[in-house]
C-alpha cells in the first residue's frame, strides 16, 4: 500500500513532469482546459500513460483522486 503523501509536487513526479512549484505553475499557466466538455484525462497535452493514470485515479477514487481533482480545477481556472 502506498502511504506516501500525495501533493501536487508528487503528482507531477508520478506523471514524469518537472515538479518544483515554479515548474508546476508554469505548466498550469501554459496548459489550460477551456471547454467543460473535455475531461482532464482527454486533454491533448498528456501522453497515453499520463492520461491512463489520471483516468484511473479519478475512476477508482484512489489516494490520488483529491490532488488530481485539484489539478483539474487549476487547469480550468
Amino acid at each position: 500500500m502506498d502511504t506516501s503523501q500525495h501533493t501536487m509536487n508528487t503528482l507531477f513526479e508520478q506523471l514524469g513532469l518537472p515538479s518544483s512549484d515554479a515548474q508546476i505553475d508554469q505548466f498550469i499557466n501554459t496548459h489550460k482546459l477551456f471547454s467543460a466538455k473535455v475531461n482532464l484525462e482527454d486533454a491533448t497535452f498528456w501522453t497515453d500513460a499520463q492520461a491512463a493514470f489520471l483516468k484511473e485515479a479519478l475512476q477508482a477514487d484512489s489516494d490520488w483522486s483529491e490532488i488530481v481533482d485539484e489539478l483539474n480545477t487549476r487547469l480550468r481556472g
